[in-house]
């Protein structure tokens, strides 16, 4: 019975460590062999695709008309300029999925990204070098941040770009916050066999998210693309997917006591004690049956006998699957 399977182990542990604020382990297990990269690589392909974070798409600059330009006073040309405004990450404030936000800076300077913050828009890297202008300078610009998912280039913005004005510079737009994402498949032990499977995940994000809430939004991308087969299958449960009723094993566990013929004595005392179902009696052991209240030594040998000839001797384990497909059918029983 222990060898033959009819649904694969559900894995029951969860561990969350904070390595730091943008560096967390998620761990789970166990899962049966081959289920654990089934899911981690699925789930590490959303978490890289599907985080939702925000970017520049576009940034007009006063004195400049294209990105190969260079502004008086700044000692950048506008090309290494837009390649350090990438290394700068924004987040605008709760509500806010679009800004176009004026920034203007005279004199001798070395602007950072602290120096970008508004009453709209967050900078995560604060210390992230931007450009170097002198005293003579006078720059003007303007961005427009956006809220987005993954990679976006410049050449499929450029459009939506020019709806603002001609004079603006489509940038490539690097939404996600994940900054990297790493899964191992540990082997674990579970009673007695080596080959369960523990996954670990290490995410670091850039800031604009932690990495716990980064997990659960891919997972919630994951069930959304799922529900098309929930709809058009018409799945209302997983409980199609459950052992039927027809197993042999399900059968006996799920007779009603009075069909054991017990005698009078034994029958009326499981009664009194609401116990209807063979099942409810197969998964205690004797030192359960013998708390049943008024269940005598003569009941109780009565009803190790019985059990045995159905094949369920007391004390003995019953295989993990039975148990919860035994759980849900007697669930489903009691409440008709």
């Amino acid at each position: 019975m222990n060898n033959i399977k009819t649904s694969p182990y559900k894995p029951t542990n969860l561990d969350i460590n904070n390595i730091s604020d943008n560096k967390s382990q998620i761990i789970a297990y166990p899962f049966e062999s081959g289920y654990g990269i089934t899911l981690a690589h699925p789930i590490r392909r959303l978490l890289l695709s599907s985080s939702v974070g925000f970017a520049p798409i576009a940034i007009k600059i006063e004195g400049a008309t294209h990105e190969f330009d260079s502004i008086r006073g700044m000692s950048e040309d506008v090309a290494i300029f837009i390649i350090n405004l990438k290394n700068i990450r924004f987040s605008l404030k709760e509500g806010v999925e679009r800004a176009v936000v004026e920034y203007s800076f005279k004199g001798a300077k070395e602007i950072i990204g602290s120096d970008l913050e508004t009453d709209e828009v967050e900078i995560v890297t604060k210390n992230a070098y931007l450009a170097t202008i002198n005293e003579d300078a006078n720059l003007n610009f303007s961005l427009i941040i956006e809220k987005g998912i993954g990679y976006v280039p410049s050449e499929n913005i450029r459009e939506e770009v020019k709806k603002e004005e001609n004079n603006y510079i489509a940038i490539d737009a690097f939404f996600t916050p994940i900054k990297s994402v790493v899964y191992d498949i540990e082997h674990m032990l579970i009673e007695d066999n080596p080959n369960y499977e523990k996954v670990v995940f290490t995410i670091t994000t850039d800031g604009q998210i932690d990495p716990v809430s980064a997990f659960k939004n891919a997972l919630s991308v994951m069930y959304d693309q799922l529900e098309v087969f929930k709809k058009e299958l018409e799945i209302t449960s997983v409980d199609k997917f459950e052992p039927q009723v027809d197993l042999p094993e399900l059968n006996a566990l799920t007779q009603k006591v009075e069909e054991l013929n017990l005698s009078a004595r034994s029958f009326n005392c499981l009664d009194r004690a609401e116990i209807k179902y063979v099942g409810e009696l197969a998964v205690m052991n004797e030192s359960e049956l013998k708390e049943i209240k008024n269940l005598g030594k003569k009941s109780l040998d009565e009803i190790k006998v019985k059990l045995e000839e159905i094949g369920f001797p007391v004390s003995t384990n019953l295989d993990e699957e039975l148990v919860i497909a035994l759980d849900k059918k007697l669930k489903k029983l009691k409440s008709n």
